[in-house]
Formats: C-alpha cells, structure tokens, sequence
C-alpha cells in the first residue's frame, strides 16, 4: 500500500456528504438508507483515510478526541505542519540501517491507517520517512534521540521493520522542545522478537500527538512500552495488528503526570490470526491540581483468530487532590473459540494498610509513600529489557515524586 491518498469511506452511491463526519462522531448511515445513522459496532469499522481532506474539523465530540484539550493544538489538526527531515542521533550497530527514505518506500502504510485528523494531518505533509530497519537474529540494542525538534507545528513519519528472525530492542527517546504530530509504523516479520520503547521526556510545554500503527507476522513477538513523564499534552496510541498465525504482543505503558499535565494513550489490538496472544498493562500516577490521564484500551477478537488468549489492564495511582484518571477497557469477541480474554481497570488512592506496615517498622510516612509508588510503577520498568534505561527510569520517577513529598 502506498502512502498516495487512500480513503475507506463509502463511494458516492452513499445518500449523505456528511458520512465521514458522522463516522468520526463513532456513528455511521443505517443500512437501509433511510433512518439516519447508528452506532459504529466495532473499533475496526472505524474510518480511516491516509488524506487530511477526507476528515472533517475537530469539534472534541469525536469518539477518539472527546476526552482530549483539543482547543490546546488546533494547529496538529488543522494547521499548517512542517514535514522535513529534522536532526537525531542514533547509536550506531552494523544489523541496524538508520536512512530517510521517499514516500514511495513500499513500507510505508503497510501497518496501519490515520482515525483521526491529526494523524492524517501528518500522514499527508510529511516529506521522508525515517526508516530503521532490522536485521541479524543475535540480540541487540539501538537508541535513537530527538531533542532539537523546537516549537514550531512539525510532521513526522517513522517507519520501524525487524526482518524475518530478527531481534533487536530499539528505544525512542524524546527530549526538548516538541510541537509535533506523527505516525510511526511497525512491521514485525516472520520469527522475529523486537522491542520497541518509546519514552516522553519533552519540556513541560511540549505537545507530541503519535499514532504507532503495527502488524505482527506468523509466530513473531512485539513488545511495545509507552513512558510518559514530560511534555504539556502527551497522546500515544498504539494499535496493533495481530495478522499472523501464533503472533504475539505485549503492550505495557507507565506515565506520571504531573499539574497541570494531559497524558493519554489509545490502545488498540486487532486479534486477526489464530493462536495469537496479548497482554496490556499500563500503571499511571497522578499529583497536582489539574494532572490528568485518559487510558482507552479495546481488544477485537475477531471470528478469524480462534486459540485467542488475551488480556488488558490498567491501574491508576491518585497521589494528591485534584487530579483525574479516565479509564475505559473494551473488549469485543467475535468467536468462541478462544483460550481466554479479560479486561480490569482500578483507579485508587494509597492503601492505608501498606503505609502502616511500613511505618510500624520504622518508615517515616514520606518515604513509605515512596516506596509504595515505587514499586506500583517498577513493574513496567523492569520489562523494558534494556539494562541501562531501566535504572535510568527508575532515577526519573525518584525525581517525580520528590514532588510528593509534603502532600
């Protein structure tokens, strides 16, 4: 599939001009024609296009943006965006290509397609894509940086391809400045193992809205980790299609948010194949006036993907007044022949019966708070899989709740 303008809205026999607008509010035309429209009964049957012109103005009352500040980055939905090439840094390794390639590189829209403006936004001003292409089955580690992206409205396009029986962890840092939409893409062949962690580390006025589409070949594993702790608005959406027999995935997230912080992430994953697995755990802390996160998780088992075994969770750690902690788990099953499927979701303050047991056995209160919260986040950490950035995390959720202390 190329990136050249492709719709999938329906073709003109259609009654109404307004249908993308009515699908983007997550409804579409009745099948009769004549009753207006009803409900979208599925997250796949979402519109989707490659081109900004086919999506109406954002209003907030999308089904994709209603619980996001949308009055805060008109200019990723609506304006005008920068789609050159921009400076990084990448650690080097002789199994790892790092090259912008054209939008006609034959990847590019192979794992997914924009639901929503921004990314669509994106998808048409990009001008290259940075392609970071995996090979060699022995285990390796690759980082590359972004930190002089500014402030004006950019576009960016990332297109991420293990080749068969590859594996590799590949880490997605983000420091600086940021006013930018993107799409990242995630092509996992046949046996291969890759890890691909993105981490949010902007400056606090910072706007980032990404979009990772990813499709996982036969009997091939993806372990995907979203950290979230700086930037203004923060908003990763990660959806992945489980398209070959015995693909599996883990998604794990872990973001802080701070006052006055949004910090949002849309998981989707499409259980297409059978004997596929997944597994989602995103755990989010909260402290501040004004901190807020949105975690929206849907699992589509679909009737192609007997054997299915999933599973998505998501906790939330209130630590101060004022805060609020959105989460919604979805779980659709088209077939039942599945292993298993579940959802949880908990939204919580302290455990007063933690505190005591660690305050009767001499723990001051602020350290007892700390190590509660330490540990209720250390679990994604400690699947990252990459030694270095682990203890490096652990060191920047010290930092942040050195801002408890005294609540």
């Amino acid at each position: 599939m190329s990136a050249a303008s492709t719709s999938t809205a329906p073709d003109a026999a259609t009654s109404s001009e307004a249908l993308p607008t009515a699908q983007q509010h997550g409804i579409k035309e009745h099948s009769d024609g004549r009753f207006g429209f009803v409900p979208v009964q599925t997250r796949s049957a979402r519109f989707k296009s490659f081109d900004v012109a086919d999506f109406p103005a954002v209003t907030g009352r999308e089904a994709v943006w209603k619980l996001s500040p949308v009055a805060k980055f008109t200019d990723l939905t609506a304006g005008e965006l920068d789609g050159a090439v921009y400076d990084f840094a990448s650690t080097p390794h002789a199994d790892v290509d790092v090259t912008w390639v054209d939008r006609t590189d034959a990847r590019i829209g192979g794992a997914g397609a924009p639901e929503e403006r921004a990314a669509a936004n994106a998808w048409s001003t990009f001008e290259k894509a940075l392609a970071i292409t995996v090979t060699g089955e022995e285990a390796k580690e690759i980082t590359l940086t972004r930190s002089a992206l500014g402030s004006a409205p950019r576009a960016a396009h990332t297109v991420i391809e293990a080749k068969p029986f590859s594996q590799a962890v590949v880490i997605l840092q983000n420091t600086g400045d940021a006013r930018i939409s993107e799409n990242v893409e995630i092509i996992v062949g046949e046996s291969a193992n890759l890890t691909v962690v993105t981490v949010q580390e902007w400056n606090a006025d910072a706007v980032q809205l990404a979009n990772h589409f990813a499709s996982i070949g036969r009997d091939a594993r993806l372990k995907h980790v979203v950290v979230s702790l700086g930037g203004g608005i923060v908003r990763v959406n990660p959806s992945v299609h489980l398209a070959g027999q015995g693909s599996d995935t883990e998604l794990f997230g872990l973001y802080f948010a701070d006052a006055g912080q949004h910090l949002e992430q849309q998981v989707y994953v499409n259980h297409d194949a059978p004997n596929s697995r997944s597994r989602v755990t995103y755990k989010g802390a909260l402290q501040g006036a004004g901190a807020r996160t949105v975690w929206i998780g849907d699992v589509l088992i679909g009737n192609t993907a007997p054997g299915t075994d999933s599973y998505e969770q998501n906790r939330n750690l209130v630590l101060t007044e004022g805060t609020r902690a959105d989460s919604i788990p979805n779980l659709e099953i088209e077939t039942g022949d599945i292993l298993g499927a579940g959802h949880a979701s908990a939204t919580g303050r302290f455990d007063d019966e933690q505190l005591f047991y660690l305050q009767s056995r001499g723990i001051g209160e602020i350290e007892a708070r700390r190590l509660v919260v330490r540990g209720f986040l250390s679990e994604i950490v400690q699947h990252i899989g990459s030694p270095a950035l682990e203890e490096r995390l652990q060191g920047a959720i010290e930092d942040e709740l050195r801002g408890t202390e005294g609540n």
